[in-house]
């Protein structure tokens, strides 16, 4: 009897002690900062608990834990391995937790409906990861990574990522295979569409950005911050060693100063740029041309004329904290291109000797002379006037050649200028679009497509 009563006694601590092993802690904010609220027991909806659409990320222990965003397990529902998850965002479950309940540890779970593997979080922290999502606003099958994959092809998710989200590292994402094509440096945060960067569907490399990641400047292969990039913090004397000389068409500056060279060990044509966003080197005459960089001296005082245009201020067009986004139709785009370029000259032009006295003969003959070229180029209505013009063009060209004494005409430079113009790339594209009704305007560093994204003021997001 005592047996057996032990055997119960420990059967019972067994399920107490499982049960107690499985739970799962909501914390308010992500990175498990703020309250917290923990549970082992199903929960139909957080509103009993004064915790409802306030999880932000979750510590799961012992068992598999399914989250829903709609009370009694409905709605978008995830489920949780064991492990940390420093963000529900990679979900789309951000501050939307309603219900939570175990999963049963027989129970089959499609592979769709599991969160982002927390193992790679586990070992490595948030520091670098990278979800895309088969459609757009973060919808449809997702996949996780936080290593370089050389071809989306063996995960079955080549040219079928929509949107994006990046946490802690900045990510390069490249259209084909062992990051060549169109690439796009992506830093943290959510991207709902990746129409606007030309992937949308495109997707078949990505690996971690980590020499851009620190970086103090960077640089675009691409103007607007397009293509592929390269980022550094230290001196760079020769850029071939790299294999971005003469590539670079737009940079990205922080912290402190830089000076860019066209030639190797900083020599050539320079300028130096201050912190900011510069979309083209054109205006620097540097497009395609930048060979080495270096920082230059918190106290080194730079001239005036070494300094490059002034950046592009940066609006934050980021999605703001569960944002909903809209798209609103591009009505007119107008490319701004810089005003129209003088070009000057110099030629020497003949002037004839003053002389005292003009041959008046001569200068009748010529308007003679004159008047009957007129009448041979002069027509119909036109007549009068080309014969009128005729004679006067003759007189004074009578009164020059029969000057006395038939003296040479001297010579002297002449600066000539003209307008022509501007053949350069639009420095800008001033957009116009209708949101609900309403017209807005906004200054974009390349061209739209049909739509732009906005939030529910119509303010531009990316």
């Amino acid at each position: 009897m005592k047996a057996i009563l032990r055997t119960a006694l420990a059967a019972a601590g067994l399920a107490i002690a499982t049960q107690a092993a499985a739970n799962i802690t909501f914390y308010e904010r992500e990175g498990f900062e703020g309250q917290a609220f923990s549970t082992q027991n199903p929960v139909k909806n957080f509103e009993r608990y004064g915790f409802n659409n306030r999880a932000s990320s979750a510590v799961v222990i012992g068992e598999r834990w399914e989250v829903c965003e709609n009370a009694g397990y409905s709605g978008r529902c995830a489920v949780l391995r064991p492990g940390r998850y420093p963000s529900f965002a990679a979900m789309g479950l951000n501050d939307r937790a309603s219900s939570v309940r175990m999963v049963g540890k027989n129970a089959r779970v499609d592979g769709n409906r599991y969160a982002p593997d927390p193992a790679a979080v586990s070992n490595r922290g948030a520091d670098a990861q990278i979800t895309f999502y088969e459609r757009e606003n973060m919808g449809g099958r997702y996949f996780t990574t936080d290593k370089q994959v050389g071809n989306f092809q063996r995960y079955g998710f080549n040219d079928r990522a929509s949107s994006a989200l990046v946490v802690g590292d900045q990510w390069e994402v490249c259209e084909n295979a062992q990051f060549s094509g169109r690439c796009a440096l992506l830093r943290p945060g959510r991207y709902p569409s990746m129409v606007a960067m030309g992937l949308n569907d495109r997707v078949s490399s990505a690996r971690i950005a980590s020499a851009a990641a620190n970086a103090q400047v960077i640089f675009y292969e691409g103007e607007g911050f397009q293509g592929r990039s390269f980022g550094t913090e230290k001196s760079i004397s020769n850029f071939r060693r790299f294999g971005f000389n003469d590539r670079a068409s737009s940079v990205e500056v922080t912290g402190e100063r830089w000076e860019v060279c066209q030639n190797t060990r900083y020599k050539g044509r320079c300028a130096v740029l201050r912190p900011g966003r510069y979309p083209s080197l054109a205006a620097m005459g540097l497009n395609d041309r930048v060979s080495s960089a270096r920082t230059v001296a918190r106290d080194a005082r730079v001239d005036d004329k070494r300094y490059a245009p002034a950046p592009v201020a940066e609006h934050d067009y980021r999605r703001r904290h569960d944002e909903r986004l809209y798209q609103a139709n591009v009505t007119s785009v107008r490319a701004v291109v810089g005003p129209p370029e003088q070009r000057c000259w110099v030629e020497q032009e003949q002037v004839p000797q003053e002389q005292s006295k003009a041959n008046v003969p001569g200068a009748i003959a010529g308007a003679l002379i004159g008047g009957i070229l007129g009448h041979q180029v002069g027509n119909g209505r036109g007549n009068d006037i080309a014969t009128v013009g005729g004679a006067v063009a003759g007189a004074a060209v009578g009164a020059n050649v029969g000057r006395s004494g038939g003296q040479a005409a001297t010579t002297q430079d002449v600066r000539r200028c003209e307008n022509v113009p501007s053949h350069a790339r639009p420095e800008l594209w001033d957009v116009t679009y209708n949101f609900r009704g309403q017209e807005h305007r906004v200054q974009m560093t390349s061209p739209p497509g049909a739509t732009i994204t906005v939030n529910e003021q119509g303010e531009p997001r990316a």
